[in-house]
Formats: structure tokens, C-alpha cells, sequence
């Protein structure tokens, strides 16, 4: 096993060091806007949305069935996670005036289709998920007793 996460470490060195060799071009304009978004990024993280997705599981986990909560807690992950990954072009960014194939589709309306996917298929595991008995942790799991 140490010798897997050593090789971890060093590829994540590796690959750290290499983006540090592609910024060595870069302005000190560039350097500043790419800090900036770095620390609004944490900021954003720690301030908005790590607070806000702890108080939707209390709020989760206060409302919803034991056996609906996790497939609930695994479709806002999935949503959330498709949500940021596609907010660059929800938001419009990127697109050019004189250039109609940049930003060229009904991205808002994808976003809302796939949502509805989400929700169709957390429903659907929530309706059909066999009940399993809970145990806490200190209990141990059901196999073990």
C-alpha cells in the first residue's frame, strides 16, 4: 500500500510541477486573474456552498424517510456535481458576438431536462429500493451482528 500512494504523490507532483512549467508564459495579469479565481473559489466553497449543502442534509435527513434519504443525498450530489460542471455555459460565458457556433444550443433548457432526469430517477430508486434494515454504526453492519 505505501507503495501505491508513494506512486500517487508522485504523479500528482508531477503533474503539479508540469501546469507550474505551462504558467511560466504568463503575464502577470493572467497570473493575478488565475489567483483570483483560486481564492474566490475556495471562498465561494467555504462560505456558500459547504454551508449550504450541510444544512440540506440536516433539513434532508430531518424530512425525508430513512430509506429515501440516501437516495436523495445521491441525487443532489449527481445534480450539484452536473450543475458546476455546466455553469460556464449557463451563465453565457465564453460566447463571441461575431462567432454563432460558440454557445450555440438551448444549454438553459439541456439543464432542465437533465434535472428532470435526476429527480425521474432519484423518485424511481426512492419508490423500488428494497428495505434494508438500519443499524447504527455501533451495532455494526446486519452480516455482522
Amino acid at each position: 500500500m505505501r507503495a501505491v500512494r508513494l506512486l500517487l504523490v508522485l504523479v500528482g507532483v508531477g503533474f503539479g510541477l508540469w501546469g507550474v512549467w505551462l504558467m511560466r508564459d504568463f503575464t502577470s495579469d493572467q497570473l493575478i486573474s488565475m489567483g483570483t479565481w483560486l481564492v474566490g473559489g475556495v471562498i465561494l466553497h467555504d462560505a456558500v456552498i459547504a454551508p449550504v449543502t450541510v444544512l440540506l442534509g440536516v433539513v434532508a435527513a430531518r424530512v425525508l424517510p430513512g430509506r429515501t434519504y440516501a437516495v436523495a443525498a445521491i441525487a443532489f450530489l449527481v445534480w450539484a456535481t452536473l450543475t458546476v460542471t455546466v455553469a460556464n455555459v449557463l451563465s453565457g460565458q465564453g460566447g463571441k458576438p461575431d462567432n454563432d457556433t460558440v454557445l450555440n444550443r438551448p444549454y438553459g433548457l439541456s439543464w432542465l431536462i437533465l434535472t428532470a432526469v435526476v429527480v425521474i430517477a432519484a423518485l424511481g430508486m426512492a419508490r423500488f429500493r428494497p428495505k434494508t434494515p438500519h443499524t447504527s454504526a455501533a451495532e455494526g453492519s446486519p452480516t455482522n451482528g
